[in-house]
Order: C-alpha cells, then sequence, then structure tokens
C-alpha cells in the first residue's frame, strides 16, 4: 500500500465518526425528539437522502483508493481521482442537506447545485479510474 493511499484512506476514515452523529441526529428527527424545528416532510426526505448519501460514497471513496493503485494513472490524474471520490461524497451529501435548507422548505432551494456538482465529480472521478483500470500500466 501507498503511503498516498494510507493516507487518504486515514483521513476519509476520520470523517465517518461525523456520518454516525449525523445518523443519530437523524433518528432524533424521525423519532420526534426535535420538534421544535417543524420540518417538511420533503426536508425529511432530503436528510435522509444526504445521510446515506454520506455513507455509500464515503465508503466508496475508501474502496477506490486501492483501485487507483493498481491504475495506470500517475502523479496529479491519480491524485486528482483520489481526492475527487471524497470530495464527491461532501458535495452530494452537502447538496441534499442545503438544498433542503430555510424555514418551511417544499421544494429545492438554489443550493441544489451542489448536489449536481458533486455528481458531475463523481461521474468524473469514476469514469477516469475506470479508463485507467483499462489501460495497461
Amino acid at each position: 500500500m501507498t503511503k498516498e493511499t494510507k493516507q487518504m484512506s486515514a483521513i476519509i476514515l476520520l470523517t465517518v465518526p461525523t456520518i454516525i452523529y449525523g445518523g443519530n441526529f437523524l433518528l432524533g428527527l424521525l423519532s420526534g425528539d426535535y420538534q421544535e424545528l417543524a420540518l417538511t416532510p420533503f426536508q425529511l426526505a432530503m436528510f435522509r437522502a444526504g445521510h446515506a448519501h454520506a455513507g455509500v460514497l464515503v465508503m466508496l471513496a475508501l474502496v477506490v483508493q486501492l483501485f487507483i493503485e493498481h491504475s495506470s494513472l500517475k502523479g496529479k490524474m491519480a491524485w486528482s481521482v483520489r481526492a475527487g471520490f471524497p470530495l464527491a461524497a461532501i458535495l452530494v451529501s452537502g447538496g441534499f442537506f442545503a438544498a433542503a435548507a430555510g424555514e418551511g422548505r417544499t421544494e429545492p432551494n438554489a443550493f441544489i447545485a451542489i448536489l449536481y456538482a458533486g455528481m458531475l465529480v463523481l461521474t468524473v472521478s469514476l469514469v477516469l479510474l475506470g479508463i485507467g483500470l483499462l489501460r495497461d500500466k
């Protein structure tokens, strides 16, 4: 395992407690512990989606660190893809939360653009890694 893979994997693993804390907060929301927040069904659904995407994309970001080692990606390209996956996790999940922010919101606000930016980063990272894995080293 390369030094870069170890470092990025360690950083990614250190983000997992924030997802755990978010899950605990979400459980409280869904259990009625924070009724003073008066969230709409739309907001609750967006918060659920944000939390789910955070967990899944962070685990993907962790796994692909090993794939990058076995790809033909080198230098700045490898580093861009290595960082792109955790960045996508932040942008996609953050986009769900930000798009639902605001009192009584029943549809996404302009911050939905963050989600789309995350989707773009994720797509580019996936395609580059896929190509890097298919090409000979």
